[in-house]
């Protein structure tokens, strides 16, 4: 548990006259193993389910937790790491608090569970530590943004 480590994010988004025009957070998935997120009660997280976008409920008192690429190498695609995006509001201002958890960043090799690979199921992931899963995410990202333009 001491190499943990745990990363808190705070987001703030402003009122937006015109939210159709805007985007708060751009879809992505996180690189950690799991997400806590706390809000102020107004909506905006997004996730992408069976092909389509749909607004979390807020839930007072609660904190919502997804799971992120880490459990998702992990567990060879067994379980999926939440493509999500955060919304802006015409109203009011939205404010959420993320906390993430991550594996240390070179200390261990990030692979599926042997358990989890047999020759019909074949890993999807090649062993890389989580320093290099994030480079790699990031580079594959610019890759893809210099393809398009």
């Amino acid at each position: 548990m001491e190499e943990l480590l745990l990363q808190m994010k705070i987001n703030y988004y402003p009122i937006c006259p015109q939210p159709e025009l805007a985007l708060g957070v751009e879809a992505h998935t996180d690189v950690s193993s799991l997400t806590f997120l706390l809000h102020n009660m107004v909506p905006g997280l997004q996730l992408f389910y069976g092909g389509k976008w749909i607004t979390a409920k807020c839930v007072p008192d609660s904190i919502l937790m997804h799971v992120g690429d880490t459990i998702e190498i992990l567990s060879n695609g067994k379980y999926k790491s939440i493509l999500h995006r955060g919304l802006v509001n015409k109203e009011k201002v939205r404010i959420s608090w993320a906390v993430f958890c991550e594996p240390p960043k070179e200390k261990i090799i990030l692979k599926p569970i042997p358990e989890l690979v047999t020759e019909t199921e074949p890993a999807l992931f090649p062993p890389r530590t989580f320093a290099q899963h994030i480079q790699h995410k990031l580079f594959r990202k610019t890759q893809e943004a210099l393809l398009s333009s």
